[in-house]
């Protein structure tokens, strides 16, 4: 699977960020990291479901960037980074291919080679939705942020759901094991001398994994939760030099883990196929 690789690399690179638009590799007032997780799961589930890339290629499916979903039954409402859906009028140019360029997301050469060979998955008027991707990132204030991430991760699936029950909710959360972070909301000030937020780790990440395992799951359209879930565990200074990387020691979900990325592609990517054999 590309898609932690592609996330590391392009989180590694500083872009400007956040109301000042200072180059940070992630800030939390910018949503351009949790965009790029997106776009590497919707290109990782291209490359391992055929159906879907048959469904891109006879234009039965599009995609979306930003879209509001409601839950018809309580008027919930949630914007969602990205959504694969049927579309609702003409396709316009965007391709997943111009979304990787406009979004900077740092491909290698046998990335962009698969991604050259897929057919073009292009931007339209969202119609009905079969897949919601949703992605959070917990980098710092781990314990203190754990509540936030919960409801956040939780009412999207319920909103997705809300508004169909046949669409899938795919969800990926990144969690930091740095030790020290660099948070933009302490250093505001280009030139002065550099806070540095300290992380009892690898207890604060492990705190994260543990409350993002207890996100209910589904296995069947009339139950709650989400119809895949991944975790990366990344290692992430924030300090505009040091490349983020990915982490698989514990607590990272090993291989065979229901949370484990792979697995995740692996198990939407059957659900798409099987869900949407009709369509």
């Amino acid at each position: 699977m590309d898609g932690p690789d592609i996330i590391v690399s392009s989180l590694s690179v500083p872009q400007p960020r956040g109301p000042s638009k200072t180059p940070w590799q992630y800030h939390s007032r910018s949503d351009l990291h949790s965009k790029v997780a997106c776009w590497a799961v919707l290109f990782d589930l291209l490359q391992h479901s055929a159906l879907m890339r048959s469904h891109a290629r006879s234009g039965k499916i599009v995609f979306g960037i930003n879209h509001e979903l409601r839950d018809f039954a309580t008027a919930r409402k949630k914007v969602l980074d990205l959504v694969v859906a049927r579309p609702s009028g003409p396709t316009t140019k965007e391709t997943l291919a111009d979304l990787a360029r406009r979004y900077r997301v740092v491909l290698d050469s046998a990335q962009a080679a698969r991604l050259a060979t897929l057919p073009e998955l292009r931007r339209a008027p969202v119609g009905a939705v079969l897949m919601a991707l949703e992605a959070k990132a917990a980098m710092t204030e781990h314990v203190k942020a754990l509540p936030r991430l919960y409801d956040e991760l939780n009412s999207s699936h319920q909103t997705i759901h809300g508004a169909s029950r046949q669409a899938l909710a795919v969800g990926l959360v990144m969690i930091n094991a740095a030790s020290t972070f660099v948070s933009p909301d302490l250093n505001k000030v280009p030139g002065a001398e550099v806070v540095l937020s300290k992380h009892s780790q690898p207890a604060a990440a492990a705190a994260v994994v543990a409350k993002v395992r207890e996100i209910p799951r589904r296995t069947a359209s009339a139950t709650e939760g989400y119809d895949g879930l991944g975790i990366i565990v990344i290692s992430a200074i924030n300090d505009g030099t040091t490349p983020v990387s990915l982490v698989t020691a514990p607590p990272a979900p090993p291989p065979g883990d229901i949370f484990y990325y792979d697995n995740m592609i692996t198990r939407v990517a059957n659900e798409y196929d099987t869900t949407f054999k009709s369509i």
